[in-house]
């Protein structure tokens, strides 16, 4: 483990380190699932060790799991010597290790995946004292925050009696109140969060290669329903929270079953998504009045392909980074693009916003800081921080920290 801090790092820290408010970036895609920090202390403009000061780094075995931070903590997950499974938990502030823990449950991953390796993909969920972590064997592990002690386990394909995803499991948890919502076991499942047992399963597609999911869901009131909103391999769907029930379901066009993106949840009945050989998407969704709802397509611009990286709204345009590895900013109103980046980026861009700027974590261990603007593409700074390592993780913010996993580590940042 290396700390980089230097005498006028520590200088800053003590002078504007407590400006910023503390907010635990708890789970995939931050608390809201949907990229947003709230702008109670903005951003820099740039991105220099004056403004973003290196804190410490860890090495770590291969992973594409995202950081999660509560209380001081921020716990990382890897795939070791090509056996166990680790997780690993560390102080916010300082680097040291505070616990770990692991089980044997890797796999390989079919060979036309295998340049992305055969590690763990699945962003795990912190919340109330436990730590929520899937595994690539279709595992779902309860574990103390403070001590990583097991408190249970749910292995789905025992459990379901099904096959092992071909992918691994790749779907984030989800935690409402004491329900807990994962797509595993090849379907959509909703656990007692306290016993890990299975309250429902729906939208189950029991074939190993379609039946597994790329997508994380997240939780909307559409339609004046409060429901789950789904993205599978072939379809998007919104389910009854309390019995699994199918309210609504469509089609979403893709190659092989490429719905990646989390679906993004715009007012009180629009849904954007993008496929990887399908395009771009706009949903409403309504209620009939009859306990019965009903989806329209509004748009479709198939020239304008998603990949892996799930967009950030901001007011009437998405931000999408295509499978073109252009940046795209889309009307929501027409579903054409206002402008497309001249420049082509890395396969993936994480991304999170706090109002009109944008912070995006390429693949190829980039970070670009923009201006969010319907107008023109404008960087307003960028910087290397992994030269060696791809960082395919998504980039995840604890306050003025920024938590960054490389392939083979943890490097956390500070913003002045």
């Amino acid at each position: 483990m290396r700390r980089v801090p230097t005498a006028f790092a520590h200088a800053l820290l003590l002078c504007f380190g407590s400006s910023f408010a503390f907010a635990d970036w708890n789970q995939w895609r931050g608390p809201d699932r949907t990229g947003e920090v709230p702008e109670e202390s903005p951003w820099p403009e740039k991105l220099s060790d004056e403004h973003l000061v290196p804190l410490w780094n860890a090495k770590l075995a291969e992973g594409y799991s995202s950081p999660v931070s509560s209380g001081g903590s921020v716990f990382t997950v890897a795939t070791e010597d090509k056996k166990f499974e680790v997780v690993k938990a560390f102080d916010l502030a300082t680097g040291n290790a505070r616990w770990k823990d692991s089980w044997e449950g890797a796999m390989k991953v079919p060979f036309f995946a295998a340049k992305n390796g055969s590690w763990v993909r699945s962003t795990p969920l912190v919340s109330n004292g436990a730590l929520y972590v899937g595994g690539m064997r279709d595992v779902l592990v309860k574990l103390n925050i403070e001590t990583g002690d097991e408190i249970w386990r749910v292995d789905f394909t025992e459990r379901e009696k099904t096959d092992i995803p071909s992918f691994g499991q790749v779907c984030s948890p989800l935690l409402d109140g004491s329900d807990l919502y994962v797509q595993a076991g090849l379907a959509v499942a909703k656990l007692n969060a306290e016993t890990g047992e299975t309250i429902w399963t729906s939208l189950e597609d029991k074939r190993a290669m379609f039946g597994s999911a790329f997508s994380s869901p997240v939780i909307a009131t559409l339609g004046g329903k409060r429901q789950l909103v789904v993205q599978a391999r072939l379809a998007l769907a919104g389910l009854d929270l309390e019995s699994g029930a199918e309210l609504w379901t469509t089609p979403v066009k893709a190659f092989r079953g490429m719905n990646i993106l989390t679906p993004s949840i715009i007012g009180e009945d629009t849904i954007f998504t993008a496929s990887y050989g399908g395009g771009a998407f706009l949903f409403s969704v309504t209620a009939n009045g009859d306990g019965n709802f009903s989806v329209k397509q509004r748009w479709d611009n198939e020239d304008l392909e998603g990949y892996m990286g799930s967009p950030v709204i901001r007011g009437e345009h998405v931000y999408l980074h295509g499978r073109d590895k252009k940046l795209h900013c889309i009307s929501l109103e027409t579903g054409e693009a206002t402008w497309s980046s001249d420049e082509e980026f890395g396969e993936y861009w994480s991304m999170i916003n706090q109002g009109d700027r944008v912070l995006a974590l390429d693949q190829k261990g980039e970070l670009i800081l923009f201006n969010a603007s319907p107008e023109k593409f404008e960087i307003l700074d960028r910087r290397v921080i992994s030269k060696k390592d791809p960082t395919w993780a998504h980039l995840g913010i604890d306050g003025n920290k920024l938590l960054i996993r490389s392939l083979k580590g943890i490097s956390i940042y500070q913003w002045q």
